[in-house]
């Protein structure tokens, strides 16, 4: 089945690739550079999509996609704690049931096999992965291909109170020292919210790679094998895991938390640092979901450690399963859902179709430098633009979940009063056993 799949969709690829250009290009739709002549009229798309106010919005508008094209699309949204095991079962089924299927960055490369490959079809309608920041378009990519567009993607930034903090945080020791400020004035509100629950989603390496890059350090060596057990690693590791058992400026319940509790306990006022994805922001004033206003919540980019800063960035792409029967239609689909226009229109209009859209994410260079988005997001997106100069994406290899579990389980040992070298040689012991396995070190 996998290989007829497949040849099917090479197939429908290089007809597409062989469609005169010119020809494309003097006929295609006004907007978004669509095929003329609505030639999938009466397809219908099913799309697998996280939860998020962001989809909500996009899915609103896919009206104008239907009236432009004539494809009925049918939108299936899944909490983010669910996706994962909805994609690999996906893969596993192999049946097509969703045309276009949404995911994090990492699952990407374990899922490759089955995630249409759209270089050709972007370089047939003019896209270049050039509108996206670097380290978003490398999140959509894998062995120098790409596999769909980082429609939803984050870089991290410092959130923390402003009527509690008059200077924000430049470093991670400005960090521990306001933190033990906050503790002599406001003992009752916990200096910093972070995460080191093994959580299943790796989120507990979110920070802490942070500062494993800023050291110099890195994930892997050149060879492949696992670089974090260096000196410089080692001692990035034990810097982020003492502020928790070291310095004590962490919520006492930061052991426990995933990354959800975290933001839980800086909306409810119990803390007041939080280092987090730019799309929480808009939640930490919510009345619905917060017990602070707009004026209490400040951000500024992530501190420095030892001079440098460099962070990570996350995105969540929309790719085309080769499993579906309708990869034309849903290539038309991902053109409309992903074109700049409606971008900047999701972070800047307000309400869709009668219904409120607070969302601040946007994935376009062109609308991160926007002065009308940065304008209704109280500039979150020039921030946002300054953290990304110097950000990275996790690896992308097949085998960075089992590798990446290994890490987490370690981190989360640590944290909780464990041997951090001790921790840290064993992990890379075991993750070099893993990529020995596949065959990708001797």
């Amino acid at each position: 089945m996998r290989k007829r799949t497949f040849l099917a969709s090479v197939a429908t690829a290089a007809a597409l690739a062989l469609t005169p250009v010119a020809a494309l290009a003097d006929g295609h739709s006004e907007k978004y550079n669509l095929l003329p002549g609505k030639p999938f009229e009466g397809t219908k798309l099913n799309i697998l999509s996280v939860v998020t106010p962001q989809f909500d919005g996009l899915m609103l508008r896919d009206a104008e996609f239907t009236e432009l094209t004539g494809i009925e699309t049918e939108w299936t949204f899944i909490p983010f704690g669910s996706l994962q095991e909805k994609i690999n079962a996906e893969g596993i089924a192999a049946n097509g049931t969703f045309d276009v299927v949404n995911y994090l960055d990492s699952w990407g490369p374990p899922n490759a096999h089955w995630l249409t490959r759209i270089d050709d079809l972007m370089a047939r309608d003019g896209i270049s992965m050039d509108r996206y920041p670097a380290a978003f378009a490398r999140s959509a990519q894998f062995e120098g291909e790409t596999l769909g567009f980082p429609l939803r993607a984050h870089p991290q930034l410092m959130f923390y109170r402003k009527d509690l903090i008059p200077e924000p945080p430049q470093t991670w020791e400005d960090v521990v020292r306001i933190g033990k400020e906050l503790q002599e004035t406001n003992p009752d509100i916990s200096p910093l919210a972070l995460y080191y629950n093994n959580d299943g989603n790796r989120q507990n390496l979110f920070i802490w790679i942070n500062f494993l890059w800023a050291a110099g350090a890195d994930i892997f060596n050149e060879d492949g094998t696992a670089a974090w057990a260096s000196p410089e690693g080692l001692q990035a590791t034990k810097d982020y895991i003492a502020l928790h058992t070291e310095h004590g400026v962490t919520n006492p319940n930061s052991l426990a938390f995933v990354e959800q509790d975290a933001r839980q306990s800086f909306m409810q006022g119990n803390s007041a640092m939080i280092p987090v994805w730019w799309w929480a922001y808009s939640g930490f004033y919510n009345p619905d979901s917060s017990t602070l206003t707009k004026d209490q919540v400040g951000f500024v980019g992530m501190p420095s450690y030892q001079g440098t800063t460099k962070t990570y960035a996350i995105s969540m792409p929309f790719s085309i399963s080769s499993y579906s029967e309708n990869q034309d239609a849903a290539w038309e689909f991902l053109k409309w859902l992903s074109n700049p226009e409606m971008d900047k229109a999701n972070a800047v209009e307000r309400e869709v179709g009668g219904k409120t859209i607070v969302n601040n994410v946007v994935t376009h260079i062109s609308s991160l430098q926007d002065e009308a988005v940065n304008a209704a997001n109280d500039g979150i997106q020039a921030a946002a633009w300054d953290s990304l100069q110097q950000s990275d994406i996790m690896p992308q290899i097949p085998e960075w979940p089992e590798v990446g579990d290994i890490l987490s389980a370690a981190i989360a040992e640590a944290a909780a009063g464990g041997d951090v070298e001790e921790l840290m040689t064993a992990a890379a012991e075991r993750a070099d056993k893993v990529l020995r396995r596949a065959g990708r070190i001797e």
